[in-house]
């Protein structure tokens, strides 16, 4: 695995002609860090990416002119906070293409999604001798919160092995009529490969299995359309996508969730409460206990506003464009492995340079004023399979440029010259 560069595009990928209003060196004035350090390339969007002013602006104002809690009173600010709140979540739903906005259920994160959706719908419908499939590519978040159910429901973890590009192999072979779950990352945090998802869907659904989708970095880069999938959960965060950290989001059909018991116990999720018994509230309100996070999940509405003011086939675009350009250069600088080939891949390009530890190479390109992960990217199943400790990873979004790319390339070439 990674002695091949070229980069396929798939049929979610396919070129489209940009907006002529799309341009990052425009939408670049609405990032105040680039304001603040004018020097810096920032190439690490696949773990948290920038905050426009847009969002940020959206949250202070909230703070300040009507800062209370939501769905508890009856005061006119706590009504605003509450309708701002409320209107947060039908842009998610909008945004994901959701019938309905009960479906979608704030957390802290993406992490948090899969943690729910495995402890609410797992523990309560697996048991000894059903088997949970999850994929070789997955990050951590959709890896542990399995082993924990399976450690509890005595079911069965499974995983399906990925190939020398970077892609699931054979994946139609794993799926069986032991197989309760099946989740998936849509998107690979260290490849960039967009996964077949209908495809594993329609498959698990044959066999009565359920579907859920790490989607953390697909929702922030690619139109996508839940019912279009099929999935039964879907889960993300709001940092990827331009919006603030502590909010994520976990789409779950109604009558999945409707079922399920509580994930947490507290206020706003019970109907009534007792010394002896409860009941619960109605969904999506069932799953999220205490104050939540308000702020946060108005901020991430407003992301959702940014993102389809730009025009989500248009930031698809110029990032497949970074991309190609990406890695037509740096496989032509040599001592650079470039790790997989998916044929359908989004903006994420993870490399090493020969005999110098990511680690060194990400501190080198830091003193260039270019931000890079290096590590194992929450996801050492996939380090051990690619026979490495860890990696750098190059990932794009939509305030990247061409520029950003040589610079890369020429700090890389010094840094090998530095270690010659």
């Amino acid at each position: 695995m990674g002695s091949r560069h070229d980069v396929g595009i798939g049929p979610s990928s396919s070129r489209t002609f940009m907006n002529a209003q799309f341009n990052p060196e425009t939408i670049r004035e609405d990032f105040a860090i680039f304001s603040t350090n004018p020097e810096l390339i920032y190439l690490d969007s696949a773990a948290t990416s920038q905050t426009p002013k847009q969002v940020t602006d959206s949250i202070l104002n909230y703070y300040e002119n009507f800062n209370a809690n939501v769905h508890r009173t009856i005061y006119s600010i706590g009504n605003k906070a509450t309708q701002a709140f409320e209107s947060a979540r039908e842009k998610v739903a909008k945004f994901i293409h959701a019938e309905k906005s009960k479906s979608v259920i704030f957390t802290k994160s993406a992490t948090e999604a899969i943690n729910l959706a495995a402890a609410a719908w797992g523990r309560k419908h697996l048991s000894a001798g059903d088997e949970i499939l999850i994929t070789e590519m997955e990050h951590h978040s959709n890896i542990v919160p399995w082993q924990l159910t399976a450690e509890v429901t005595g079911a069965d973890l499974k995983y399906i092995p990925i190939t020398e590009d970077g892609e699931l192999e054979k994946w139609e072979n794993h799926i069986s009529d032991k197989t309760k779950i099946v989740a998936v990352t849509h998107q690979s945090n260290v490849f960039g490969t967009v996964n077949p998802i209908k495809e594993i869907v329609e498959k698990a659904h044959s066999v009565g299995a359920v579907v859920l989708v790490d989607a953390a970095q697909s929702v922030p880069h690619s139109q996508v359309d839940v019912q279009d999938l099929g999935c039964d959960f879907f889960a993300f965060s709001g940092h990827k996508m331009l919006g603030p950290t502590g909010v994520g989001v976990l789409f779950g059909k109604p009558e999945l969730l409707e079922e399920m018991d509580p994930f947490l116990g507290g206020g706003e999720m019970i109907k009534t409460v007792n010394m002896e018994t409860s009941t619960w509230n109605d969904i999506p309100h069932k799953f999220e206990a205490g104050t939540p996070n308000i702020a946060q999940a108005i901020g991430l509405g407003t992301a959702v506003d940014y993102l389809n003011n730009m025009g989500m086939e248009n930031v698809h675009a110029h990032e497949q464009d970074l991309l190609q350009y990406a890695v037509d250069i740096l496989s032509n600088i040599s001592g650079i492995t470039l790790y997989g080939n998916p044929q359908n891949r989004g903006g994420v390009v993870s490399f090493n340079v020969e005999d110098i530890h990511p680690h060194d190479v990400a501190q080198f390109l830091d003193n260039d004023g270019i931000a890079v992960r290096a590590g194992h990217h929450c996801a050492q199943p996939i380090m051990k399979r690619l026979g490495v400790s860890a990696t750098c990873r190059a990932s794009v979004y939509l305030y990247n440029t061409k520029n950003e790319i040589d610079r890369l390339a020429s700090s890389l070439e010094k840094i090998k010259s530095v270690f010659a």
